[in-house]
C-alpha cells in the first residue's frame, strides 16, 4: 500500500494531552486520539540518548508524549497518510520538539530509505485494532486506516517492528486483548523478556486492551502483570490512571 493522496486536512481542533503538557492539533472529524497513545508512550522504557521509532504515528500523539516524558530521547514516526504527517510535523513544532522528533510519510511494509533496519533502541506501535473481515469501514479514510488493517495485517506490523529494532532492543505495542493469541504467534521464537499488561475498564469487566512489551533476540520468561484499572465505581479515571494520563507518570511494568 502506498501513501494515499488524500486532500489536506482542513478542519481541525486544538487539543491537549498530559494535562496540557502536549499541544495536539488533529482532524475535527474521523480518527480522534483517545488514551491508547498516551498509555503506549507511558509504557515505553526509553532513556535519554536512545532512538525510538513509532509505526503508524498518526498526528504524533504517542511520540510527542514520550518526548515530553523522556528528555533527550529521539523519536521518528512513520505514517501513511500525508495529511496526518503534515499535522504531526506542525505538532512537533508547536511543542518545541522538532529537534528531537521527526515524522515521515511512508508505508510500514516498505519503509522509507531514511529508516535503517535494526537502527532503533525501541519500536512502538498502536496497530489497527480490527481485521478487514471483522470491521465496518468508516466514511473517514483516516479513521479506516487507523482502525482496520486492510492489506497490511497484524503480522506485517509485528514483522516491521522486529525488522527495525536492534538486537536486544525492545518493542512495545497496545492492542485488543482478544487478539493476544495472534500477537504471541507472530512473535514466537523471536523475542524474550515479554511482559503482558492488561488494561481493565474497571474492576468488574474483562480487559479490552493489553500492552505487550518484549526484547528482540533474547531469552527470558513471559511475565503476566496485574495491569491497570482505568475507571473506578464512579466512572472516573482511577488515581493510578490519572497519574499516567494527566501527570506524565510512567506505566511501570
Amino acid at each position: 500500500m502506498k501513501p494515499t493522496c488524500e486532500p489536506e486536512v482542513i478542519e481541525t481542533t486544538d487539543d491537549t494531552l498530559l494535562g496540557g503538557r502536549v499541544q495536539l492539533r488533529q482532524p475535527a472529524s474521523g480518527y480522534r486520539v483517545a488514551i491508547d497513545p498516551v498509555l503506549l508512550a507511558a509504557a515505553t522504557p526509553a532513556r535519554t540518548g536512545e532512538h525510538v521509532l513509532e509505526l503508524g504515528s498518526g498526528t504524533g500523539a504517542a511520540s510527542l508524549c514520550l518526548a515530553q516524558r523522556v528528555a533527550g530521547c529521539h523519536l521518528t514516526g512513520i505514517e501513511i497518510n500525508p495529511g496526518l504527517v503534515k499535522l504531526s510535523k506542525a505538532n512537533a513544532k508547536s511543542n518545541s520538539l522538532s529537534k528531537r522528533v521527526k515524522f515521515l510519510a511512508g508505508d510500514i511494509s516498505a519503509p522509507p530509505s531514511e529508516l535503517e533496519p535494526e537502527g532503533f533502541d525501541h519500536v512502538i506501535a498502536n496497530p489497527p485494532q480490527s481485521s478487514t473481515e471483522a470491521a465496518q469501514p468508516s466514511p473517514y479514510m483516516d479513521k479506516t486506516q487507523a482502525n482496520i488493517e486492510g492489506n497490511v495485517d497484524l503480522g506485517v506490523w509485528l514483522g516491521a517492528m522486529l525488522a527495525m529494532v536492534r538486537r536486544k532492543g525492545r518493542i512495545t505495542l497496545i492492542h485488543r486483548a482478544d487478539r493476544l493469541d495472534e500477537v504471541l504467534v507472530g512473535l514466537r521464537g523471536q523475542v524474550g523478556d515479554m511482559m503482558l499488561f492488561p488494561l481493565w475498564p474497571d474492576r468488574n469487566r474483562p480487559a479490552k486492551r493489553i500492552l505487550i512489551s518484549a526484547r528482540r533476540g533474547v531469552n527470558g520468561p513471559l511475565q503476566l502483570n496485574a495491569g491497570l484499572v482505568l475507571h473506578g465505581e464512579n466512572g472516573k479515571f482511577t488515581r493510578e490512571a490519572e497519574a499516567i494520563l494527566r501527570h506524565g507518570a510512567n506505566l511501570d511494568f
